[in-house]
Formats: C-alpha cells, sequence, structure tokens
C-alpha cells in the first residue's frame, strides 16, 4: 500500500449525481463503507429506494435536476467531493444533454470548492491509440459519445485553469448487478431470465477489457480519499478485468452457470443493422462494436503507484454477483464459487 493511503474512516461528504445508477450506486456504497457522508441528487423525492438499492438508505436525497445547475449548485454546498456519474438515458441526446450537465457540475465544484470526480471509459480512444493505453495514449474517438468523452475532459481540464479541482478515472466496460447500459445485459445475457445461452459480440480471440461496479468503485473512492495530495486536474486508468481471450467472459458464465454445454452464440450483426434505424439503443450498441474488434488494454501503473494494488474480484465471482443482481441466476442452490479478493 503506498504510503499516501489513508486508514480508517473519514469525515468527508460528497454529493452523487447519478446516484441510482450503476457506477453512481457502486461508489455510493464505497464512500458509505469508507465513514463518507453521501448526498444525491434525484428528480423525484425518494420514498422508497429502487430494489436493489435498499442498502444505500443512508443517503441524504436533494430534490432537484442535474439540467438545472441552480439545483446541483445547491445540493454541493459543504461537500468535499462531487461524483459525476451521469448518462443521458436511454443513448437519447447524448450531447444535448451530456455536456450542460457537467457543465452545472463545474460550476458547483466551483461555488462549493468540492473535486469534482467523473467515472470516464475507453470510448475516448480509437483503434489507432494502440494496445496498451496509458493517460497520455493518443484520443481519436471514431464515434458520436466518444467525441463528447474527449470534450468532457477538455473542460475539466480547462475549468482547472480556474481553480476547478478535478479527477477522471478511466476504466473499461462496466459490469455488475445494477448497470444498465453493459454488453453483460443489453446483449450476452436477458435480466430476470435463467441463462439458457450466451450471446457473445464480439470476435473470439480479441481481448476485452471490463470493470467490475463495485471494483472500480473501491478504487475511485481511495484516491477521493487522497484528493488533497492531487493535481487540480489528474487522471488515472483502471485496469480491471483484461480478458486477451474475448470470449473468456462468456467461458466465465458458463462456469458460473454450472453447465459446460451451455450455448455461446455469435450476436446477429446483420440482424441489429437491420433493425437499428428503428431501435436507439441498437444503433448506439453498433456505433461501438469496434471496441470487439480492437484489443484496448488499460494500464493501472500509475493508479497502483498512488493507491496500492487495484481492488480485483476474480473473474467467475464478479460474474456470479452480476448475475445475482440480473436475476439470471437463483439465490440460492447455484455452482458455489470461492469469494475471495486477489491484488492487481
Amino acid at each position: 500500500m503506498n504510503h499516501l493511503q489513508t486508514a480508517g474512516k473519514t469525515a468527508k461528504s460528497a454529493l452523487i449525481l447519478g446516484a441510482t445508477g450503476g457506477i453512481g450506486g457502486a461508489v455510493a456504497r464505497a464512500l458509505l463503507a469508507h465513514g463518507w457522508t453521501v448526498h444525491a441528487l434525484s428528480r423525484r423525492p425518494v420514498h422508497a429506494l429502487p430494489p436493489g438499492m435498499e442498502d444505500l438508505s443512508a443517503i441524504e436525497w436533494h430534490p432537484g435536476d442535474a439540467m438545472n445547475e441552480a439545483d446541483v449548485v445547491g445540493a454541493a454546498q459543504g461537500v468535499d467531493c462531487i461524483v459525476h456519474a451521469l448518462n443521458p438515458p436511454r443513448y437519447k441526446r447524448w450531447r444535448e444533454l451530456a455536456i450542460p450537465m457537467l457543465a452545472h457540475s463545474i460550476a458547483a465544484a466551483r461555488a462549493s470548492g468540492a473535486r469534482l470526480v467523473l467515472p470516464g471509459n475507453v470510448y475516448n480512444f480509437g483503434p489507432d491509440a494502440g494496445t496498451l493505453l496509458n493517460e497520455a495514449s493518443p484520443q481519436h474517438p471514431v464515434s458520436r459519445k466518444g467525441a463528447v468523452r474527449v470534450e468532457m475532459e477538455q473542460m475539466l481540464q480547462k475549468a482547472a485553469d480556474t481553480g476547478v479541482r478535478s479527477l477522471v478515472v478511466r476504466a473499461g466496460d462496466f459490469f455488475g448487478g445494477h448497470s444498465p447500459s453493459s454488453w453483460l445485459q443489453t446483449l450476452m445475457v436477458k435480466p430476470g431470465r435463467t441463462v439458457r445461452s450466451v450471446w457473445f459480440p464480439g470476435e473470439q480471440e480479441v481481448g476485452h477489457t471490463w470493470a467490475y461496479l463495485p471494483d472500480l468503485a473501491e478504487a475511485i473512492v481511495r484516491l477521493m480519499n487522497l484528493e488533497d495530495h492531487l493535481p487540480a486536474f489528474d487522471v488515472f486508468n483502471f485496469a480491471g478485468h483484461w480478458t486477451p481471450r474475448g470470449i473468456e467472459m462468456a467461458e466465465s458464465i458458463r462456469r458460473v452457470v454450472g453447465d459446460a454445454r451451455l450455448p455461446i452464440r455469435s450476436v446477429p450483426w446483420p440482424v441489429l443493422y437491420l433493425a437499428a434505424p428503428f431501435v436507439t439503443v441498437l444503433r448506439e450498441v453498433i456505433e461501438m462494436r469496434y471496441l470487439w474488434k480492437v484489443p484496448l488494454r488499460l494500464d493501472n501503473r500509475k493508479l497502483r503507484s498512488v493507491i496500492g494494488d487495484e481492488p480485483h474480484t476474480e473473474l467467475d465471482v464478479a460474474v456470479r454477483q452480476s448475475l445475482l443482481g440480473l436475476g439470471c441466476l437463483p439465490a440460492a442452490g447455484h455452482h458455489e464459487l470461492p469469494t475471495t479478493l486477489s491484488p492487481r
């Protein structure tokens, strides 16, 4: 463990924008475990948390909308960090919503003096970025969402010149029990149904990078615990689960289900292309198909130099917990696996 890493509890507070989403909820859990006070913004009064999020009852909810700057600024008063875990719902109006929402978070960070934390991804990078990406690898996105992601990071870097402190943690494809836009639940399995087959969207021997949300959230919070030691603007890569053979994720699902003969089927891309004009989510999925054709691996040496070993749940354990959360495995009686963590 790095000498900067703190131990024990903290008395800090954070505002999470997107706390009912995948990464927002995971960061909220990790913050609570580290002793932080957690606030969140909601467009509707939260009388009952969504199923599977009952453990977040300790969050203090504030009414408001992330598209309203005054609401975000008001909710951020007195907090030490703001976690911007927002994405436009159902991939609609991506740039139209993503850019102003981040601008409002920047305004709130400026007003409160809080550090702004942005969970990033690999959309910034095109096929020319190389196979092992560090924090300074060239960013030539080939998708609209990737271009927006580059612009968002540039907004944070520019804001640092005016005193707004920020932090970006880039990761691969999210997966977990609650990750609405994950490839795992969008294409590979069907939430709420027993796994009868697995749809695989890529080329079997092309590597792929995944980020298990509880591991990523823990890494983010460890950095937040150290944010006083970081530059005004900083970027870190989270390695997560690198599968040198992309098919390994589907094979893991097989092992977790306990059926070595579980069919692994190739996603019928021609059919998706035909349906895409009528289904928004399919258009967005197709736009990111290149991530399954190019092996983009994230180099986490900088992250490890600050927090020590990267949090890392063994792949089969992470997949099992994800499938349980998605309602794809019975709560009891499924194929048991060990639940240990290993350093990275």
